[in-house]
C-alpha cells in the first residue's frame, strides 16, 4: 500500500479511502471540493472537514487489490 500527495492535477472521488495524516486515519471521502481547498469526509462516524494538504491518497497494487474481493452468496444461485 503507497500514498500519493494529492496535487492539482489527481482527483479524489467520493465513496473513496483516503489517508488522513493528522489523525493517521483511513478515512471515507464524500465531496472533493478544488475550489474551495477541502475535502469532506466520514471519519469513525463523524463528518469533518479539512485542507486537501492533509489527505493523502490509497494506492493498491495488483496484489492487494485481489485480496479485497470477496465473493458473494451463492445461495439464490438456480
Amino acid at each position: 500500500m503507497e500514498f500519493q500527495e494529492i496535487s492539482d492535477d489527481l482527483k479524489v472521488h467520493p465513496g473513496e479511502y483516503i489517508l488522513h495524516k493528522p489523525s493517521q486515519q483511513i478515512v471515507l471521502c464524500g465531496a472533493f471540493k478544488k475550489k474551495e481547498g477541502t475535502i469532506k469526509v466520514l471519519a469513525n462516524g463523524r463528518l469533518m472537514e479539512d485542507k486537501i494538504e492533509n489527505f493523502q491518497k490509497i494506492n493498491l497494487n495488483s496484489k492487494e487489490r485481489r485480496k479485497k474481493v470477496i465473493s458473494r452468496c451463492k445461495g439464490c444461485r438456480g
